[in-house]
Parts: structure tokens; C-alpha cells; sequence
């Protein structure tokens, strides 16, 4: 079993999950735009049970999905970082790929397409959605 270990900007918080992702993710929507501050957010589909904190407890922001169910932001308090954003609708953790400590992953799919800004590059050989793709979750 294959441990993925992470951890905010000045390692107050840590997590794990065990194995690869359900799913990897370039995400263009409005959200994760500003969230970033930048075009899209790189995040790492795990189901919920198989994620966890393992060191100091982040701070939280909800807000709710285009499914109409909550989205819960985990990040820390001491240097902003968001780790994860807990998606009710799809019962998993998008994990900021980015905080992982060994980044070994690529990205499957662009979802969102649609709201990216003009200014965006798109990988050429990751296939591209203008939202989310049905049976998704979200």
C-alpha cells in the first residue's frame, strides 16, 4: 500500500491517503480560480475513509456546489494553505496536489472548461469537459 503524505506551506497541518486517486483533476471553474488565484486547481479525488489529518486541525470555508450540496474547504490557519475541499455530493476529498510532499500524479481531465479564462493553457493529451461530466459527483 502506497502512502501519500502532504502538508500546508509551513507544516503546521499534515494528512495521508493511501494509494492513487478515484481521480486527478485540472479544475477551470470560477471557484477554484479564485481559490488559487491563478487559472485552475490541481486536485487529487480520495474517497473520504481514506483520507486523513494527521497532524494540527485546519480551519474551514463551505459553500455550495452546482449539486446543491456543501463544499467544505479545509485550510490552515497559519499560512492560508488549502489542502483539500471536502465535496459532499461525491463522498471524497479534492486534494491539493501541490501540498503533496512527492507529487507523482498527472492530470486525467480539464473539467469546467467553459470558465476558464481566455488566457488559460490546456494540456493537449488531457481530455477536456465544458463542466462536469455526468456521474461525476460535484
Amino acid at each position: 500500500m502506497e502512502k501519500h503524505i502532504g502538508n500546508c506551506s509551513c507544516g503546521d497541518i499534515e494528512f495521508y491517503f493511501n494509494n492513487d486517486p478515484i481521480n486527478s483533476i485540472f479544475c477551470y471553474c470560477t471557484e477554484c480560480q479564485s481559490l488559487t488565484g491563478s487559472d485552475k486547481w490541481f486536485g487529487l479525488w480520495v474517497p473520504r475513509d481514506n483520507f486523513k489529518f494527521t497532524k494540527g486541525t485546519p480551519l474551514s470555508y463551505m459553500r455550495v456546489g452546482d449539486s446543491g450540496k456543501k463544499v467544505n474547504y479545509h485550510f490552515c490557519g497559519t499560512c492560508s494553505t488549502v489542502l483539500c475541499a471536502e465535496v459532499t455530493a461525491g463522498n471524497f476529498y479534492s486534494v491539493s496536489a501541490t501540498s503533496l510532499k512527492d507529487n507523482k500524479f498527472t492530470p486525467k481531465m480539464s473539467i469546467y472548461a467553459s470558465s476558464a479564462p481566455s488566457w488559460a493553457i490546456f494540456p493537449s493529451d488531457v481530455p477536456k469537459f465544458d463542466a462536469l461530466p455526468p456521474g461525476m459527483g460535484g
